[in-house]
């Protein structure tokens, strides 16, 4: 099959597209014939090597959808022919992935494989960060960082369906006007406003409930600021940069904050919280409730200019990658 692999850590150009062994069900795995494969910043992050994978050469993408080919021992969550999507499994920038079938989801008739492969880790994540991490509630308010990506528009949605006011920052007008149109109360363009003095302002210098940063570096310090006594800070990514150690007296110092890293894999442990969160979603997108953007779509040959474009926060709403033959 063709695929993308990684045979050392470094920039979009350790990304080739190349000839690579088509993957075999074990026991209690599927094959899925790859339809559309999502691109998060955690492909990065692998790629870039700041996360290691198991071993070299590797094949990056942690989501996508598409059609069960074949099964191994054991399996009974899916069967050959079942439209499916899936998180939370490295590779899937290839043409086959080989995949643990309780990780599936089977999608619904109204949901297409370009759907299913956008929605499945930008939208649990956006569902684990309000409804588990913080039990967002009615009357609440939060900043949501990157406001016009993938997890952002997302957050932005279901923060506003659970009653919160929602303050984000974005980098342009253009972005604005896309946070803007999920329903956020306020947008912060952060290239012209300092996003902590208009926290203040628009809070009266109360502060916020809940701050969902994924962009850590330069961030991270003014997030805290936002915060109201015994707020939460909530860092889900770091696309600036990880975080430098820190003293954390600094949380007392601040107001007695709360402090969390949490991560897709551990709010999606199991079979039953997979289908919860993703039932979930796609009960949202079918009755409206939910608008997924997909921004940008690029040929699996292109993961290099993908990679490219996401770094350099040129891209909105879900990036995808189609397989050269789709």
């Amino acid at each position: 099959m063709k695929a993308v692999r990684i045979h050392n850590y470094g920039g979009s150009e350790v990304l080739k597209y190349e000839d690579a062994p088509a993957p075999v069900a074990g026991k209690g795995e599927a094959v899925v014939k790859i339809a559309a494969a999502g691109l998060n910043f955690v492909d990065i992050y692998y790629r870039s090597g700041l996360y290691k994978a198991p071993q070299l050469p590797f094949i990056p993408g942690q989501e996508a959808a598409g059609t069960v080919a074949s099964i191994g021992e054991g399996v009974s969550e899916v069967k050959p022919g079942d439209r499916v999507a899936y998180a939370m499994t490295q590779g899937s920038y290839a043409e086959f992935a080989v995949v643990p079938a309780w990780k599936l989801v089977q999608l619904p008739d109204n949901v297409d494989f370009k759907l299913g492969a956008a929605i499945m880790l930008q939208g649990m994540t956006a569902h684990y960060l309000t409804h588990s991490t913080f039990n967002l509630k009615r009357g609440q308010t939060a900043v949501v960082h990157a406001g016009a990506g993938g997890v952002g528009l997302l957050l932005i949605q279901i923060a506003k369906k659970l009653g919160a006011t929602v303050f984000t920052t974005v980098g342009n007008e253009a972005k604005a006007e896309l946070a803007r149109g999920a329903g956020a109360d306020q947008v912060i363009i952060y290239s012209k406003q300092d996003f902590e003095t208009e926290v203040k302002r628009l809070t009266g210098a109360r502060g916020v409930d809940v701050v969902y940063d994924s962009v850590g570096a330069s961030t991270f310090e003014k997030s805290l600021n936002c915060l109201r006594p015994r707020g939460y800070l909530v860092y889900y990514g770091h696309s600036s940069g990880p975080v430098p150690p820190f003293d954390p007296a600094i949380l007392v110092a601040k107001g007695s904050l709360f402090l969390t890293r949490p991560s897709l894999a551990h709010y999606a442990a199991t079979r039953e919280e997979v289908l919860s969160r993703a039932n979930d979603l796609f009960r949202w997108v079918g009755n409206g409730e939910l608008k997924v953007r997909i921004g940008h779509m690029f040929r699996l040959s292109e993961a290099r200019k993908a990679h490219d474009e996401l770094a350099g926060r040129r891209t909105t709403g879900k990036v995808l990658l189609l397989p050269n033959d789709n």
